[in-house]
């Protein structure tokens, strides 16, 4: 190495950076002993989990293990009903929390709401010979489903069975309910809407142009990948980004 250069370290993989992820690790954890944990963060760290496959409240992918040939590993999770998320989260006035989660935080009163909260809420299976609740491939598959979770918030409700447009579409659902129930007319609807007194705030404007595909994405793109959005999933984050704009500004 020539003199004045340093040798720059690889970069350690983590996981459970965020609420929601620790939530999520947290479960699957739970009961599981410290050998196997410890197993799964190396295999975690040195990338064994392969074909990861995040579905509607299924997860699934192979662990290169101590044998020749990969271990398949199968999460269930318990889902969430979003209507039941969505009356929730209006008993609580945290309805706006879905747009904190389109901004890319982590509401902590949705993540209460859609992160398991038990073991039961998890079921795991693996083709590995340990019959162990939770393997070590069990475990490190959920590592890297936690790793998933910090980097995009809206995996988590993926995970649990759902995704952020249904839950948007639940909410206005039951607004055009409640209007169509009382009348615009009636004095509830146009002078205290939120049933406290306050007034309501005023609509947001969008432009006609349509700013994720009339303008140049060069900036937009740059700016996904300063977040950590990985070069192979800018792609997806910006059709995410399009559902999202297409629900506020009436699109869909």
């Amino acid at each position: 190495m020539s003199p004045g250069r340093r040798r720059t370290k690889a970069a350690v993989r983590g996981y459970g950076i965020t609420g929601w992820s620790r939530a999520f690790v947290g479960v699957v954890e739970s009961g599981a002993d410290h050998r196997r944990i410890t197993g799964a963060r190396r295999y975690f760290r040195e990338r064994h989990v392969e074909g990861l496959r995040i579905g509607h409240g299924v997860v699934t992918a192979s662990v290169r293990g101590s044998q020749l040939d990969p271990f398949d590993v199968r999460l269930e999770m318990r889902t969430v009903d979003p209507d039941t998320v969505v009356e929730l989260l209006r008993r609580t006035g945290s309805t706006d929390d879905l747009l904190d989660l389109a901004r890319g935080e982590q509401p902590t009163g949705l993540g209460e709401l859609i992160a398991p909260t038990e073991p039961a809420d998890v079921t795991s299976d693996c083709s590995c010979p340990d019959d162990a609740p939770r393997c070590t491939h069990v475990l490190a598959v959920s590592f890297e489903v936690a790793a998933e979770i910090d980097r995009r918030p809206t995996t988590l409700l993926t995970v649990m069975g759902t995704d952020l447009p249904e839950l948007l579409a639940v909410v206005q659902d039951g607004d055009r309910d409640r209007h169509a129930a009382v009348g615009d007319d009636d004095p509830l609807v146009a002078d205290d809407p939120y049933g406290d007194h306050r007034l309501p705030p005023a609509p947001p404007s969008f432009p006609a142009v349509d700013p994720l595909s009339d303008l140049d994405p060069t900036a937009l793109r740059q700016a996904l990948r300063a977040t950590g959005v990985p070069l192979t999933e800018v792609g997806e984050a910006l059709d995410d980004l399009t559902t999202y704009y297409d629900v506020l500004t009436g699109r869909r």
